[in-house]
């Protein structure tokens, strides 16, 4: 699914939330503040705690990411799936920013394929991007 260069703005420009699940079917839901637009059709952001959401995705791989703005009333909602980045040149370039920044160093690169785009401002809410 290509994304668009209006999604690709919001998603630099707003607070992105990720929503995983356990193979148990416990939900995790959390901010990731380092989300970005690697190309097109990616999406990545800096796992640096390790915790619950990492987990999940090791164990399944799923994963959707809501961002909205209040303001404009309006928001995407990207549903994909996960390669994990432990190095390569993906997760060596996110360490160097990390660290001409003054940032934690991440765990991993979570890099998401983008299979899945739903809008979530109120005349649309829920309606799958067709592009």
């Amino acid at each position: 699914m290509k994304l668009t260069e209006e999604m690709k703005d919001f998603v630099n420009h707003n607070l992105c939330y990720v929503a995983t699940e356990s193979d148990e079917g416990k939900l995790d839901l959390g901010p990731k503040m380092s989300m970005q637009v690697l190309d097109d059709s990616h999406l990545m952001y800096y796992e640096r705690t390790a915790g619950q959401t990492y987990r999940n995705l090791e164990a399944n791989g799923k994963i959707c990411i809501a961002s909205a703005n209040l303001q404009e009333k309006k928001g995407f909602r990207f549903y994909g799936k996960v390669v994990l980045h432990r190095d390569g040149k993906i997760f060596e370039d996110a360490c160097k920013y990390a660290e001409t920044h003054s940032l934690k160093k991440p765990t991993v690169v979570p890099v998401i394929e983008v299979t899945e785009i739903q809008y979530l401002d109120p005349a649309r809410a829920g309606k799958n991007y067709e592009g």
